[in-house]
């Protein structure tokens, strides 16, 4: 403890106090390293949030007490990589995130007395947008929605009104299909007053064209290529499922092609049913005429005949009769007026091509042979897909079902390292992490090689007047070992004259025969001790040879004028008596 002490004594209270700052940097750096190292990996919980949206997650994080971190002024939130999943469900049960926009929520805190028709209008389409947003936000696969709406108004005295437009920007998990954008459309035609389905415009984040808002859409629901690769993948899925749960996964192949007639027909026909004929009115008209001849009787061939007697006397004239019956019927006959409108996208023809696999089984010598199917299995599996497509000969449907043995794809077995070889497989995160660490180890020995250890040395190495104090003599040592000196009390180099016995004790120091503690100087600290004295003895004999030849000069002065150099002597002599 006594060396301890005066150990401590002879660095002094600076030393001491720059030994205690330095420590404390030290630990300080040394703990920044190991937080850093073992501080969880943040990852980003949700991107591109509103601030509203991200308030409300950062308020439920705070809840829950998990470590979180904001970046791009709060539109991302990162949280611990291992609680992202939890998170997110516990968030979504919550409805976070909303999504963002505003909704009619605007009108509730505005002040509709200072607000001009301008902006009571702005708001107002705001409002009608953001609602639309999250109504469509809440179809499934539609992750974000943003709306746009163009209302034109109707000018002054102007006979033709502009029709209002929408586009609509979706960011969607995988794919929507053509009934999902469809039915994005009508709904949005549907909310805003004049708005048609075709003059809405839908385009997903890859800036891909859902639906185009100045196309004709007359309700088919997509272009013509989109509904015919559509039925094609339809009816190709139907049969290779039911051909696949007959012959078993990836052992058939299925290709079905469809001819499609896209033009769209108008027929009107009227047809006449003469036997269904109902009378409709019926009218009668008959008409009877009598008279006598007033030239008596009537001239005929008879009457000029020799001996045809007249008329006898006072016998009455004969009177002529006319009879006139005349019928009118009219009848109503069953017409059927037939409108007919065959809308575009009727299926002409219907192809497909169906390869199936035929039977593995093993031999007697345990080798896998391949084996065709029977023609009956094939006639029945061919019976099964002209069901699936609705097979119809009229049109012209073809079905081809042929056996064939399918082509083997060549499988590599990829090998899985075990025991301690599978604990090398690392991952790009545990790359990152590894190369983050050797970094900081690296800059954790830089300090301490550099900057530690050369002011550790200089704290620990006392100087000449704390060790004069403490009443020790430092000796330096040369390169070889040996004392070529001392520092005195005034921090003078003395030349060692004779040898020093070394006999003993503390650490650090030598204890000379009958003298004071000596501290021993080694190492590149004594080779630059050696060196500077070296310079100084160095000085010392070029100031030696200055001070003979001065001593010198003044002699010679003394003998060529005695007289005054006794007159000079005799004045120090007084000045010194005085």
């Amino acid at each position: 403890m006594q060396a301890f002490v005066s150990f401590f004594r002879t660095l002094g209270a600076t030393r001491i106090i720059a030994m205690g700052l330095v420590t404390l940097a030290l630990m300080g750096f040394f703990a920044l390293l190991i937080v850093r190292a073992t501080a969880p990996k943040m990852s980003p919980l949700f991107t591109d949030l509103s601030v509203e949206d991200s308030s409300a997650i950062i308020k439920d994080l705070e809840r829950q007490g998990i470590p979180y971190e904001i970046k791009n002024e709060g539109s991302i939130v990162m949280v611990p990589k291992e609680n992202i999943p939890r998170l997110r469900m516990k968030l979504a049960e919550g409805g976070l995130p909303k999504g963002g926009g505003v909704g009619y929520e605007i009108f509730d805190k505005s002040d509709a007395l200072g607000a001009t028709s301008f902006v009571q209008n702005i708001n107002h389409l705001r409002a009608l947008e953001g609602e639309l947003s999250r109504t469509i936000r809440a179809i499934d696969r539609v992750q974000q929605a943003r709306v746009h709406l163009v209302l034109p108004e109707r000018q002054l005295f102007s006979r033709e009104k502009a029709e209002p437009s929408a586009s609509i920007v979706l960011k969607v998990r995988g794919s929507l299909e053509a009934q999902q954008v469809r039915a994005i459309r009508h709904l949005i035609a549907a909310a805003v007053n004049g708005l048609k389905p075709q003059r809405v415009s839908v385009v997903d984040e890859t800036g891909r064209l859902l639906a185009d808002g100045n196309a004709d859409d007359s309700g088919n629901g997509g272009s013509a290529d989109e509904r015919k690769l559509a039925f094609e993948r339809r009816m190709r899925e139907q049969v290779e499922s039911i051909v696949t749960s007959v012959v078993g996964p990836g052992h058939a192949r299925v290709q079905l092609t469809a001819e499609f007639d896209f033009n769209r027909i108008t027929q009107t026909s009227d047809r006449y049913d003469p036997e269904s004929r109902v009378v409709r009115s019926s009218q009668t008209r008959e008409e009877v005429t009598a008279g006598a001849d007033p030239a008596g009787a009537g001239v005929s061939v008879a009457n000029e005949l020799p001996g045809a007697g007249g008329r006898p006397e006072g016998a009455a004239q004969p009177r002529d009769q006319n009879r006139k019956t005349e019928e009118i019927v009219n009848y109503e006959i069953s017409r059927t007026t037939k409108t007919e409108v065959l809308e575009g996208g009727r299926v002409n023809r219907v192809s497909v091509a169906v390869v199936v696999d035929g039977v593995y089984a093993k031999n007697d010598k345990g080798e896998v042979t391949y084996q065709p199917r029977a023609k009956e299995e094939i006639d029945r599996i061919a019976a099964l897909v002209r069901s699936a497509i609705g097979f119809d000969a009229k049109r012209g449907d073809q079905v081809e079902v042929a056996n064939l043995r399918l082509a083997e794809t060549p499988t590599f077995p990829i090998s899985e390292p075990a025991g301690w070889m599978g604990m090398l497989q690392f991952i790009k995160d545990d790359i990152m992490h590894g190369i983050e660490v050797g970094v900081m180890s690296l800059l954790a020995l830089l300090v301490l090689l550099l900057g530690f250890r050369p002011m550790l040395r200089r704290i620990m190495t006392p100087d000449a007047a704390a060790l004069a104090a403490a009443g020790g003599v430092r000796a330096v040592v040369g390169p070889n070992g040996a004392v070529v000196g001392t520092i005195g009390p005034g921090g003078q180099i003395v030349p060692a004259s004779g040898s020093v016995n070394i006999t003993g004790g503390h650490a650090g120091s030598i204890t000379s025969t009958g003298g004071p503690n000596v501290s021993l100087v080694g190492g590149d600290e004594a080779v630059a001790i050696s060196n500077r004295t070296s310079a100084m003895i160095d000085i010392a004999q070029v100031q030696g040879q200055v001070h003979a030849q001065s001593v010198q000069k003044v002699g010679e002065l003394a003998d060529k004028n005695p007289n005054e150099t006794v007159a000079i002597i005799r004045g120090w002599l007084h000045e010194n008596a005085a």
